[in-house]
């Protein structure tokens, strides 16, 4: 069955109401407020005796009703403590699974999962960082100044979608040559690594006649090697 993961700033009425009219399970995490704070205050007390030396999670189940919500639903308060901190560390969850349909544990974890587009959208931002700021109205000013020339702004929506597929394109090409370094050397390569050890790095471009000639950096030349023997490995798909 499927299971829904809603961050904090999704958990709305007409949201969780259609995914409840489906049948189908959510666990979402809900922002702190007054009310919520009011209800964990009591369950914010150590268990007696010595605190142990590795962290555990308490669980209280309650019923919460927002103003914006139809209807009351559960909520579940996650207490953690860790040790060499004074304060314990608490946060809300609300879910349609009831605890004999999912256990404390597997609930609390679910949501900490990632899923890999999330990472590989994070990538995306961090190492290319796309730049969707066409906008219909023409610049007033460049850089301080009044623009000698004004051009039409034209389409602004499609230059972002250019942008954008732009920007995904050249993820994909280094996402590429990512696995391809981490067939030859080693595993962990990340985009921004990737970036900084083998693609910005200083090279001279050197023409002569039909041919032109990249001459890299020392600092990446084995790099390139290795990366341009897998390149020439590759053999085309059939059709």
């Amino acid at each position: 069955m499927t299971l829904v993961r809603l961050d904090s700033s999704f958990p709305g009425e007409e949201l969780l109401s259609g995914l409840e009219a489906q049948g189908i399970p959510y666990v979402a995490g809900i922002r702190n407020n007054p009310v919520l704070s009011w209800m964990a205050r009591p369950q914010l007390k150590r268990p007696p005796g010595r605190p142990p030396r590795r962290p555990r999670t308490w669980l209280h189940e309650a019923t919460y009703r927002a103003e914006s919500w139809s209807r009351p639903r559960c909520a579940v308060l996650v207490v953690q403590e860790r040790p060499g901190e004074l304060f314990l560390h608490h946060f809300w969850l609300i879910t349609s699974w009831t605890q004999e349909q999912l256990d404390a544990k597997p609930l609390v974890e679910y949501p900490r999962q990632r899923g890999t587009a999330e990472g590989h959208l994070g990538e995306l931002m961090n190492v290319l960082r796309p730049a969707l700021s066409s906008s219909p109205r023409p610049k007033g000013h460049y850089r301080g100044r009044e623009p000698q020339k004004r051009y039409p702004s034209g389409d602004a929506f499609g230059q972002n979608v250019v942008r954008l597929l732009l920007a995904v394109l050249a993820e994909g090409v280094l996402h590429a040559a990512r696995e391809l370094l981490e067939e030859a050397t080693f595993k962990g390569w990340s985009l921004m690594r990737l970036r900084e050890r083998v693609l910005r790095v200083a090279a001279r471009v050197l023409v002569h006649g039909r041919r032109v000639t990249v001459v890299v950096s020392q600092l990446a030349t084995w790099w390139w090697r290795v990366l341009w023997g897998k390149l020439l490995a590759l053999r085309p798909m059939a059709p």
